[in-house]
């Protein structure tokens, strides 16, 4: 039977669930727009909608601009992503060492990338994921080294 586990264990679990659903979500719509490329740029030349044309073209044109096979690639690399954190959070919801040790040196990795970011331009969501990284990476040294 398993023990009971902290209430910050299970926020990290939550929270890694939480971030499993958004970058699966994001792999599904990056590779049906890969699926649907060529339907998209069709739509972007000929959408005219008044008023709203010029915001739509920007999105469309950001869109259509950017190759295929980045945009296969980049659901891939982020449907991979999300099975690795789904892999972290039944880890750690297990309590086993090698998934706190995954998710140290993961969180670890991503802290300089978010740094750079902060530095290039502060937003609340930066500040906010910046925040919970660093009390995730926190916590976990914290218990690791106390087993």
């Amino acid at each position: 039977m398993l023990k009971k586990r902290p209430s910050v264990l299970i926020a990290i679990v939550i929270y890694k669930g939480f971030v499993t659903l958004l970058l699966t979500a994001t792999s599904l719509v990056l590779l049906l727009a890969f699926k649907k490329h060529d339907a998209l740029v069709t739509f972007a030349e000929s959408y005219m909608l008044e008023g709203k044309r010029q915001a739509i073209e920007l999105f469309l044109e950001r869109i259509i601009n950017i190759q295929p096979q980045t945009i296969k690639f980049s659901g891939i690399v982020t449907g991979i992503y999300a099975a690795v954190t789904a892999i972290e959070a039944m880890g750690l919801w297990y309590k086993k060492t090698w998934a706190t040790i995954l998710v140290i040196v993961l969180v670890a990795i991503s802290i300089p990338p978010e740094i750079y970011e902060l530095i290039k331009g502060i937003t609340i969501l930066k500040i906010v994921i910046f925040t919970i990284n660093i009390a995730v990476l926190w916590y976990l040294i914290k218990h690791y080294y106390q087993h």
